[in-house]
């Protein structure tokens, strides 16, 4: 029996007279999650269609959405761009201080990563890059990098990686539908010693809906990295579009050793 066809009514609801009080997006929020919390329907299980779910609360389809998107915000459900909405899998736990890689940290939580390079040239870095790299003119040769990321069969971030030609010459010789961080240490022997990183939530535009199968203006997590060469130069600059239902951002924050008295 699918649980989303059930009646909206059920004994495991508080009284009548406090759900009467509640709003009705509120009810059918909550309704929802009690049929996702029995395990009925797995991870990216399909939900029924919009019309489908407001005849069944008797509500229009604007207050039905009203719960949805609180659903969305909690990390419940996702939605993909003109195929509806699913049930979202666990969130990717992302230490964007390690210096692991999107391959590996995804697999070792037992998950599918692919990656999937959507475009790269080598071009002048321009002015805005080269600012914002601190590199000495806006003609330095860089390779540009756009990359799709994908956790089992959704694709999840959208990035855009910058790095100095110099640096790594052969690098669009190589595949780059895999590990950047694995490529770099294991065919060109080049690690970056440190990085500056900057995170704050934005909104998709057009190219990056598309790309993540979202609506555009939909919201989004913005991480920028600057990272540093051997010499402490800067080698790589990073722009990474996550799907926020798709992430929890978990740092390691170790306390120092209490000072021993005399």
């Amino acid at each position: 029996m699918n649980p989303f066809r059930t009646s909206f009514v059920s004994e495991s609801q508080p009284s009548n007279t406090w759900r009467a009080s509640q709003p009705h997006y509120l009810r059918i929020r909550d309704q929802l999650v009690a049929d996702l919390g029995n395990g009925r329907l797995g991870a990216d299980s399909k939900l029924p269609a919009e019309r489908e779910l407001a005849q069944r609360f008797g509500c229009t389809r604007v207050t039905l959405r009203q719960a949805l998107q609180l659903l969305e915000t909690d990390g419940m459900i996702y939605r993909q761009d003109r195929r509806g909405w699913f049930v979202s899998p666990p969130r990717i736990r992302y230490d964007p201080t390690g210096i692991i890689g999107f391959m590996d940290y995804v697999a070792l939580q037992g998950r599918t990563p692919r990656t999937e390079c959507l475009h790269a040239e080598r071009r002048p870095a321009g002015a805005w890059l080269a600012k914002r790299m601190g590199l000495e003119h806006a003609e330095e040769p860089v390779f540009y990098l756009q990359r799709r990321r994908w956790v089992d069969q959704r694709p999840v971030l959208l990035e855009c990686n910058v790095l100095v030609a110099d640096w790594c010459p052969q690098l669009l010789e190589a595949d780059l539908n895999t590990s950047l961080t694995t490529l770099l240490r294991e065919r060109f022997g080049r690690v970056q010693s440190r990085s500056e990183l900057c995170m704050y939530p934005g909104t998709m535009n057009d190219f990056q809906a598309e790309r993540l199968q979202v609506s555009p203006g939909s919201s989004s997590f913005y991480l920028e990295r600057l990272n540093y060469g051997e010499h402490g130069q800067p080698v790589e600059f990073d722009q990474e579009f996550w799907r926020p239902d798709a992430l929890a951002v978990v740092l390691q924050t170790p306390y120092p050793e209490p000072a021993q008295q005399p």
